[in-house]
């Protein structure tokens, strides 16, 4: 039977040499043909090397200072390696230094603990690819896997090494039996729980991705827009109440230009520019995605712009929360006799589909104009939509053709 042996070596890097001619002593431990390297820290002269017996020389008091603590390392990588070993943990070379660090190694650390590890790591992202609202959804589905972990096996955490396509299938049925969640919210908690999962595996802490098998359950969600007749009929409605006539604005020039609700209040007048074409065009940046597009101004688009930025504040539009743009929206539905649930949301659907995949914009611009950044993306959510028009100029054909 073979035992292999944990291998260290200390090594000079010269090309690494500082301005007093010193260079940096590396540790560099080898384990099942596993190779791990570190600075220690210490620095010296690469003649007073002597790399067959590991030490510094000639004998001084800086010297042996270095060969003491290179000693030290030596003897407690020793220990973390021993310890491994009676453990009888199966390891790797990273292991080794994990313990060497006093860092709990792969086969100790629980699903929990790793998705808290994946929360600080995004933590350091907010404000650069990630925005504070995502994080805190992040934050709120890791309460979820908590209470499940202590639904199914009655403790605070599971170890991740045992965890394997089952721990998902059953973390599902928690789900939908206990949160009663639907299958597009419970697609979401498994998408974030899924990322945690990889950070996992990309830090080394998991050989094995336990959704290799995995497949999510696909939902069709139905498109909800305004169609052309009541686009036309809310914009051609004034209201006597101006905060009324404001909403109604800001949802029109919505429909226009495609802006999620975050988009819209963000934008300033900076964010207008000319572009290549001489004409007006809205530079966006995209919160959910942390991508920047641009968006032709139409003409609806560009006669609101003008009605509203000529206020001191480089905000085009008025200060307003989501939720209270909402409950006007309903208020004004209400009024012009729209029947469906007016949300800020339809407006950038109505866009999409009323105002360019009904004037036979390619699917591809669609996607830039959205600012997708996945033209999968856009075919998911309105591959049914093109559908519906092919259907109704099939219908208008036959007509013609009778």
């Amino acid at each position: 039977m073979q035992i292999n042996r944990v291998t260290i070596l200390f090594v000079i890097y010269k090309s690494r040499k500082k301005k007093d001619n010193t260079s940096p002593i590396y540790c560099r431990i080898t384990y099942n043909k596993q190779r791990k390297e570190f600075a220690t820290g210490y620095y010296i002269n690469p003649e007073n090397w002597n790399s067959k017996n590991q030490f510094v020389k000639p004998p001084e008091k800086e010297h042996n200072f270095v060969n003491t603590q290179l000693s030290l390392i030596t003897s407690k990588m020793n220990q973390a390696f021993l310890l491994l070993q009676v453990n009888q943990v199966n390891f790797d070379v990273e292991d080794i230094f994990r313990q060497y660090k006093g860092e709990k190694v792969k086969a100790d650390l629980g699903v929990y603990e790793v998705y808290n590890l994946f929360l600080k790591y995004l933590e350091r992202l907010v404000g650069k690819e990630l925005n504070e609202d995502t994080h805190k959804k992040y934050i709120t589905y890791g309460k979820h896997l908590k209470s499940f972990i202590k639904w199914k096996y009655k403790s605070k955490d599971v170890k991740l090494s045992v965890i394997k396509s089952s721990f998902i299938t059953h973390y599902e049925y928690y789900l939908k039996t206990e949160k009663n969640f639907a299958q597009i919210t419970l697609n979401k908690v498994i998408q974030r729980f899924r990322r945690s999962i990889r950070y996992a595996i990309a830090e080394d802490y998991l050989d094995k991705d336990p959704f290799m098998l995995y497949k999510a359950r696909r939902v069709k969600k139905e498109i909800v827009y305004l169609s052309q007749e009541e686009l036309l009929k809310l914009e051609s409605k004034n209201f006597e109440l101006q905060r009324i006539q404001q909403i109604k604005d800001m949802f029109v020039f919505c429909c226009y230009t495609g802006l999620a609700f975050k988009e819209m209040i963000a934008l300033t007048k900076n964010d207008i520019i000319v572009e290549f074409d001489d004409n007006l065009w809205i530079r966006v940046h995209r919160v959910k995605t942390s991508r920047s597009y641009k968006v032709p101004l139409m003409p609806q688009a560009k006669m609101i712009i003008e009605k509203y930025q000529q206020k001191e504040s480089d905000y085009i539009f008025p200060r307003i929360s989501n939720p209270k743009f909402n409950a006007y929206l309903k208020e004004i539905a209400g009024v012009t006799g729209i029947k469906i649930n007016l949300t800020h949301h339809i407006a950038r659907k109505t866009f999409a589909t009323t105002v360019l995949l009904y004037n036979d914009v390619p699917m591809e611009i669609v996607s830039k104009l959205l600012g997708h950044s996945k033209m999968q993306t856009t075919q998911e959510h309105y591959g049914e939509v093109v559908q519906r028009k092919v259907s109704e100029q099939m219908k208008i054909l036959a007509k013609k053709l009778k």
